[in-house]
């Protein structure tokens, strides 16, 4: 039983220290502090612009859909009303919210993002290219043997008392190449 929990446990802890699950814990943190920030932002500095051309709240735009509309003694709501400025405050809250995590979060991190990329396929080009002028330097060496091989005449090299050189055979100098390797021409 023991060992069940022990397993169990070990699950849970490699679920927590996956990469994902820390960085989503780390996104709902900010996000809590942030939404502080965008609250005070349009109930300090929206809201106040808002009243100075209506009320001092954009709670308080309402419709009167069904009349009486007002408040009783008690507190209450009279009548059936439209609260269509607590529905503007939270899109404007939401406006703001996206404008600053676009313009602050996402717009630079996908310009460094971009940057890397960059960067990233310039020393990929220049690997290639490397690989590439090694590639032509290579066969010019091959194209430069060969040239030289046919200069000299024959590709083996005979033995002075009749047996194999330099891996020529005595008698078939050119079907063994300097190395002695058949059919390279070396």
């Amino acid at each position: 039983m023991s060992e069940k929990k022990e397993s169990v446990l070990a699950g849970f802890k490699a679920f927590l220290m996956r990469g994902n699950v820390v960085d989503l814990a780390v996104a709902v943190v900010i996000g809590a502090a942030f939404t502080n920030i965008v609250n005070s932002v349009v109930k300090g500095i929206i809201s106040p612009l808002v009243g100075a051309v209506g009320t001092k709240s954009l709670d308080g735009y309402t419709s009167c859909l069904k009349g009486p509309c007002g408040i009783d003694a008690k507190g209450d709501a009279i009548g059936v009303n439209i609260l269509w400025g607590s529905v503007l405050n939270a899109a404007l809250t939401f406006l703001i919210t996206a404008a600053v995590v676009y313009f602050l979060m996402v717009l630079p991190m996908s310009k460094y993002l971009a940057k890397i990329e960059q960067r990233r396929r310039a020393r990929e080009g220049v690997q290639e290219t490397m690989e590439i002028t090694e590639l032509v330097v290579l066969k010019e060496i091959r194209d430069e043997l060969i040239a030289q091989r046919s200069l000299n005449g024959h590709g083996g090299q005979r033995g002075q008392d009749g047996q194999g050189g330099y891996g020529g055979q005595s008698g078939q100098s050119g079907q063994y190449g300097q190395y002695g390797h058949p059919g390279s021409g070396y």
